[in-house]
């Protein structure tokens, strides 16, 4: 079943909330700058689509990460992802220190049997074109709970939660730090999991 638009009394519903240090994100790109990043292009899965607020999307774990950059466009030849050397030399691993209220972000759980009362379902992290997955990033934006953002199902791992935030939570992000994704901690260990083959 395709996914609907948020119900007209959507505001009325209440959303289930989860507290998430923002010192748990993790984000990967090209740029050792800038973060955190709040894009306003209406172009990604929950972008604003009248591009009145940002949105940054953070995976839970850097296997999460990963999947949602580096393997996004990738397709496994027997199982295995064959990864240029330089795609991963390229990439940095953005985490942040605590701001403002100690980093605790309030982050709406649009996941399992919440999200399924609020009229949604998993093809929430799926649907493409995302003309209706933007009215659902907005309607949560516009809430009375006036959440940070949500969590939802990766969609290039569903056995795990990616989350997005919203700008108005900027003030809660702490120092970033930039590690080069080539000298992360854990990466051989991701990368196996993953199925990554490293290529020059």
């Amino acid at each position: 079943m395709a996914l609907q638009p948020p119900a007209a009394d959507f505001s009325d519903l209440a959303l289930h909330i989860k507290e998430v240090a923002v010192m748990s994100l993790k984000r990967i790109g090209r740029r050792n700058t800038g973060e955190p990043y709040f894009g306003r292009h209406a172009a990604n899965r929950f972008d604003d689509p009248s591009k009145c607020f940002g949105a940054c999307y953070c995976g839970l774990q850097l296997d999460t990460a990963i999947a949602e950059s580096v393997l996004h466009d990738a397709l496994p030849e027997k199982g295995h992802f064959r990864i240029r050397q330089e795609e991963i030399e390229t990439r940095y691993l953005v985490t942040f220190a605590a701001g403002a209220d100690r980093g605790i972000l309030r982050l709406a759980d649009l996941t399992g049997q919440h999200l399924k009362r609020i009229g949604g379902n998993n093809s929430l992290s799926a649907e493409h074109p995302y003309d209706v997955t933007q009215q659902w990033a907005a309607a949560v934006h516009e809430h009375p709970a006036n959440v940070d953002g949500f969590l939802f199902v990766s969609k290039q791992l569903n056995d795990k939660r990616a989350a997005v935030l919203f700008d108005r939570a900027q003030r809660k992000f702490g120092v970033p730090t930039y590690t080069p994704l080539a000298k992360t901690r854990g990466l051989a260990q991701a990368s196996n999991r993953l199925g990554i083959v490293i290529v020059s």
